[in-house]
């Protein structure tokens, strides 16, 4: 059905909008000495990321360097949840902040510099767009966008405003994995012949229910809804499982895989696109309402560099609940190369010689520079001080997409019909046996 205007359109004659082209940003305009900053989206991550601003500097955590910030307002469509943040912020940290259910009036009434956002992928993009019209900076969870031509508009809209968009993919300024890529770039272990990604977390089903679902009632489901289709949801939670229809997510590989997808191009040379992609997998062993694999293998080859790149949710078997492993990995990397491998992911890993035995531990600290990355770039104006600009969170996000594009274009096969398609190809043999022996359990 055609959008509302309010979905598609904002209002760009507000007066905040009209510095969006200072390069110097509108808080010097207004004689402002500390950046203020709004965080958007605050079910589950958005306020584990408002918490996590409110303790950097603090003595027991990492030692940052960041300009004087501050969190001045809070928003989310969901009142329930926008109130319950509040209070956590006022009991916790004796913070009062604004609070906006609508984020238009957010952007167009508050006194703020910058956006955080950790709404549902579907709205990353606008709303992203829609900072950049009124001048203010944004900080936007993984993925980036819903859809690779979103994200090449989120690009345009950061460059047409000169506006600093970091992509929350905070693998980039771990401590660990920059060591692990300064040693493998020095040639240490050899040049890479193959990168194996990992994402094995145990999920449970999402229900199947015989009528559709009302959003809560303190909800604002419109303004939820935004650019997706209202289609009705037949799951039985409301908020994160959004995550696993189509319309709304981009399944376990769009969600956790994005980090490992982002770290790979990195230690890559951060390649532009794949040469080629493929994908096959299933949504298993669940009746529910979910439409995104629970079992999945995406293949790329960047710059001739073959990656097999694993989405496995199911647990091991019925009584062990939990998700699989993998030499002792769950969720990361393994760069395999021609005189050692790298495994490990956010939060540091281990180099290791041909045999497995260690050569040297990586040690991280999950990124926790990466905020205040931003917040630096925001002070400098430098586009290029960021670790991880809207460029590459594209770029890396698109990857994504590209697998989840290439599994839903398939057509459903045999085991045997699998088996002729992938003869040959030793580890694409061996994922395909692990898939099979686990669904079998």
């Amino acid at each position: 059905m055609p959008l509302p205007y309010s979905r598609r359109s904002f209002l760009r004659t507000s007066a905040l909008a009209t510095c969006s082209l200072g390069a110097t940003g509108c808080r010097r305009l207004f004689g402002q000495d500390e950046i203020r900053i709004a965080v958007v989206g605050l079910n589950d991550r958005g306020m584990n990321l408002s918490r996590y601003f409110m303790r950097l500097g603090h003595p027991d955590k990492p030692p940052v360097e960041m300009p004087k910030a501050r969190l001045v307002a809070i928003c989310d469509v969901d009142s329930a949840i926008l109130m319950h943040s509040a209070k956590i912020l006022q009991e916790e940290f004796g913070l009062t902040v604004e609070t906006y259910k609508d984020y238009r009036r957010l952007l167009e009434k508050g006194k703020i510099d910058a956006v955080i956002l950790a709404t549902p992928n579907h709205w990353h993009a606008l709303q992203t767009i829609w900072a950049c019209e009124a001048g203010k900076d944004v900080y936007v969870e993984k993925p980036v966008s819903h859809t690779i031509w979103e994200g090449r508009q989120m690009v345009e809209a950061a460059r047409k405003h000169r506006r600093i968009v970091q992509s929350g993919l905070q693998s980039r300024s771990d401590s660990g994995l920059n060591e692990a890529f300064t040693r493998i770039m020095s040639g240490e272990i050899g040049p890479i012949q193959h990168i194996r990604g990992l994402v094995y977390r145990h999920r449970s089903d999402i229900g199947l229910r015989t009528t559709p679902l009302l959003p809560p009632s303190t909800v604002n489901y419109e303004e939820w809804l935004g650019p997706a289709e209202d289609l009705p949801m037949y799951r039985d939670e409301f908020h994160y499982d959004w995550h696993w229809v189509w319309n709304t997510g981009n399944g376990d590989l769009g969600n956790m895989g994005s980090h490992e997808l982002d770290t790979l191009r990195r230690f890559l040379g951060e390649p532009d696109h794949p040469e080629s992609v493929y994908a096959f997998g299933g949504r298993f062993a669940w009746d529910d309402a979910g439409e995104t694999p629970n079992t999945l293998m995406a293949g790329y080859v960047l710059k001739g560099i073959p990656v097999y790149f694993e989405v496995r949710n199911l647990w091991v078997d019925p009584e062990t609940n939990a998700a699989p492993t993998y030499r002792r990995s769950r969720v990361g990397l393994i760069i395999t190369c021609e005189g050692g491998q790298f495994r490990g992911g956010n939060g540091g890993g281990r180099l290791v010689d041909l045999d497995g035995r260690r050569i040297a531990a990586c040690h991280g600290d999950g990124g926790f520079d990466h905020l205040p990355n931003f917040l630096r770039a925001i002070e400098s104006r430098k586009q290029d001080s960021l670790v991880c600009p809207i460029e590459q969170g594209f770029r890396s996000s698109t990857l994504a997409h590209l697998g989840n594009i290439s599994y839903r274009l398939g057509t459903q096969i045999s085991d045997n019909q699998l088996r002729a398609r992938i003869d040959g190809d030793e580890w694409l043999t061996d994922i395909h046996q692990r898939y099979l022996q686990q669904l079998q359990a």
